[in-house]
């Protein structure tokens, strides 16, 4: 997938964005549709403005829970990708993954631009696309193992 948007204002917002952002917040905009693509029951994602920064949402499906990528306004080189705050997403994932990263309350990770994007975001985005499918069937479906890599 190339940078085809879906919508001229996202493209806009990303143009805006500091070029070593701008990279970071490309590379989580392929990973979420990847995981997507991957993941059953998701189906196509709506790529759209909320609150000014670029989501993506199962509208299709409501599979999922929307997901936000942006920079943090007032850290230098930091950004993240983050999740309703009501959702159990973040905590979800702190249970499940153990490596250290920063997050932001219940609403999401924060990352360095500097970094390499941690692999286990991966697994934050399924948690997020499937979090009202699962919470309907009542389980989590293990996917961790599928090798999806930044």
């Amino acid at each position: 997938m190339k940078n085809d948007f879906q919508s001229k204002k996202v493209a806009a917002v990303f143009e805006r964005t500091p070029p070593a952002i701008r990279k970071r917040l490309l590379v989580l905009r392929k990973l979420i549709f990847e995981v997507a693509s991957k993941t059953s029951g998701v189906g196509p994602l709506e790529e759209t403005l909320k609150w000014d920064s670029p989501s993506y949402l199962t509208s299709e499906t409501q599979s999922g829970t929307t997901l936000r990528i942006d920079r943090v306004g007032s850290q230098e080189g930091m950004y993240g990708i983050f999740v309703h705050c009501q959702s159990n997403v973040v905590n979800e994932f702190k249970q499940k993954v153990t490596t250290p990263l920063t997050f932001d309350s219940t609403r999401g990770i924060i990352l360095d631009a500097k970094d390499d994007i941690p692999e286990e975001v991966s697994y934050f985005i399924y948690l997020a696309l499937t979090y009202h499918l699962r919470k309907k069937k009542g389980s989590v479906k293990e996917v961790w193992n599928q090798g999806w890599m930044c």
